[in-house]
């Protein structure tokens, strides 16, 4: 099974498990304002320059982290668990409310997310003002691995 095959499974078979509904991840995911997303391109040119970098945090599942994940970014939990939801704030809790923060997650179509809209939420709702979102279409290995964009493996 191909890297692309995998993320499309794993998103299929996991967020039925947790219990989110495909409408209730749709709405949530489709109300993170455009001016909050950025595109993987974007991002990947962002991630080259020589600018202060974003705190980069992936909000999605383990094995798609572990399988391939932004060089640099940190794996904090399955947003759409309340584990993750809670190990997301205690990795931000002490953080001043203007870092920039991108998060992602590419588990699967963007509509039927169940973590990226529960992650942003949280963080603006801590008063993060600097937060960004990955706008990852269908899943991780079609929009950034695919695009061969940079790629780390394995655990942080």
């Amino acid at each position: 099974m191909n890297l692309r095959c995998a993320f499309l499974f794993l998103c299929l078979s996991v967020a039925p498990a947790l219990g989110v509904a495909a409408d209730a991840a749709h709405a949530s995911a489709e109300s993170i304002p455009a001016s909050r997303l950025v595109q993987p391109a974007d991002f990947a040119a962002t991630l080259q320059s020589k600018n202060p970098q974003p705190l980069v945090l992936q909000v999605g599942s383990r094995l798609l982290y572990a399988q391939a994940h932004i060089p640099g970014s940190e794996y904090v939990g399955a947003a759409g668990q309340d584990t993750g939801l809670q190990a997301l704030t205690a990795r931000v809790q002490t953080l001043d409310r203007a870092q920039a923060i991108v998060i992602y997650c590419g588990c699967c179509p963007w509509p039927k997310c169940p973590n990226i809209a529960r992650a942003y939420d949280t963080l603006v709702g801590m008063g993060f003002t600097h937060v960004q979102v990955l706008h990852i279409a269908e899943n991780f290995g079609a929009d950034w691995v695919d695009k061969g964009f940079p790629v780390a493996k394995g655990e942080q």
